[in-house]
């Protein structure tokens, strides 16, 4: 399967180098990669501001770019059910309509220009080994590639944790309010480890994934959409955790300077932030508080399990996620819930959705020896009466954890 997806990699090369010079003439300078993600728990509280615990996966977005002397940006896609985009860098951008990919090109072009500018333009062919709108963060690794391609366009240099700092804050030019971790893990991720990402300060810090752990992705085939009505789906969730917090915080009865989710796990105990919860909130609120503090905990728990190569535990922490997901947050649909099911019957140590969910991908921990078998039961258990289109690669793959985002000179 590893040398089928080697191949396709370099003949989508040679077709985005091809288009390139049928495009723009003459051939690109340089290529920028930039990796998906997949969150292995901690999922929906980054915006929180919560400690993440996701890693880079060898699939991203992939731009064979050149440089202009003007500040023309033109980029195609070799997907061409996206159309070619051509705008200028200036001090105005005008979304394009909603859910168009082009916003994401100008979401990274108006934040740079923003606190970088004056920046040079690009050419540039976009190829992609992602699905799209999977829940594997296609759409910040599209925002983190056009931005380190027009900064290396530029001759400008900017600090990881800045910069993706900067990068969360673009993504709202898309309308989707999320919580910087996926542009961090896009940025900073080291090859062979998963990441703790903390923020305000944002610090990663690498945990390595132990040799013998397998991490599978399986696809749902329904997109994750992040636009319409997926996109309030996503943001409402943001403001009722906002909400639920606020009015903990107002039942406190003693002066504790607690304004964060972060302060208020510092500041009390456990059993009685639950206790507060309960006699505070109610319906929607209490279950998503509940979800974002019993997730926070989580990820902290699955970080000790990793370091102690504890894969038990770190498969209960996820199946333990998922039912929260499930069930107080309310992002899971019954595609999700059968592509656990399969997983775990077929001997996985544990498995959950990942990314925003409403569709996309779960995530299966699986030890080495179970590894095919846990595949071909996800195989036979959920693709074979699907149709497919495509190879079976693009939806069910071992994700191997990798490094952040490049720029190389080609030759």
């Amino acid at each position: 399967m590893g040398s089928g997806r080697r191949r396709r990699r370099t003949a989508l090369s040679s077709t985005a180098t091809d288009l390139f010079a049928q495009t723009f003439g003459g051939a690109p300078t340089h290529r920028a990669h930039a990796p998906g993600r997949v969150n292995l728990i901690g999922e929906h509280i980054d915006y929180a501001g919560l400690s993440v615990f996701p890693m880079a996966v060898q699939r991203g977005i992939t731009a064979h770019f050149r440089p202009r002397t003007d500040r023309t940006v033109r980029v195609l896609n070799l997907n061409r059910k996206y159309d070619r985009r051509t705008f200028t860098i200036d001090d105005s951008f005008t979304p394009y309509t909603d859910g168009d990919w082009g916003n994401y090109l100008k979401a990274a072009a108006q934040e740079l220009e923003r606190d970088h500018g004056p920046l040079s333009g690009i050419d540039a062919v976009i190829e992609s080994s992602l699905p799209v709108a999977a829940g594997l963060s296609s759409s910040s690794a599209l925002v983190v590639n056009i931005a380190v391609s027009l900064l290396h366009a530029s001759g400008v240099t900017v600090n990881t944790s800045r910069l993706a700092e900067q990068l969360a804050e673009a993504e709202q030019f898309v309308g989707t309010r999320g919580g910087g971790m996926d542009q961090a893990i896009c940025l900073g991720a080291v090859a062979g480890c998963a990441s703790i990402v903390e923020f305000d300060p944002l610090r990663l810090t690498p945990v390595d994934v132990p040799r013998d752990w397998h991490f599978v992705i399986a696809s749902t085939r329904t997109p994750a959409e992040k636009a319409g009505a997926m996109q309030e789906a996503y943001n409402s969730r943001r403001r009722a955790t906002e909400e639920a917090l606020y009015a903990v915080i107002a039942h406190l009865d003693t002066p504790r300077g607690v304004s964060s989710y972060r302060e208020l796990l510092v500041e009390l105990a456990r059993a009685d932030i639950h206790e507060i919860a309960h006699h505070v909130l109610g319906g929607t609120l209490l279950k998503r508080f509940r979800h974002v503090v019993t997730e926070a905990v989580r990820v902290e728990a699955a970080a000790q399990a990793m370091g102690a190569r504890n894969l038990e535990r770190f498969g209960v922490l996820m199946n333990e996620s998922h039912v929260s997901l499930r069930d107080d947050y309310q992002v899971s649909t019954p595609e999700l819930d059968q592509l656990t099911e399969i997983a775990c019957e077929a001997g996985a140590a544990g498995a959950r959705l990942t990314g925003a969910g409403f569709g996309g991908c779960a995530v299966v921990l699986v030890d080495a020896p179970r590894v095919t078998h846990v595949c071909q039961a996800l195989r036979e258990g959920f693709y074979q009466a699907r149709q497919l289109v495509g190879s079976i690669d693009d939806y069910l793959f071992v994700a191997t954890p990798s490094g952040g985002a490049t720029v190389t000179a080609l030759s």
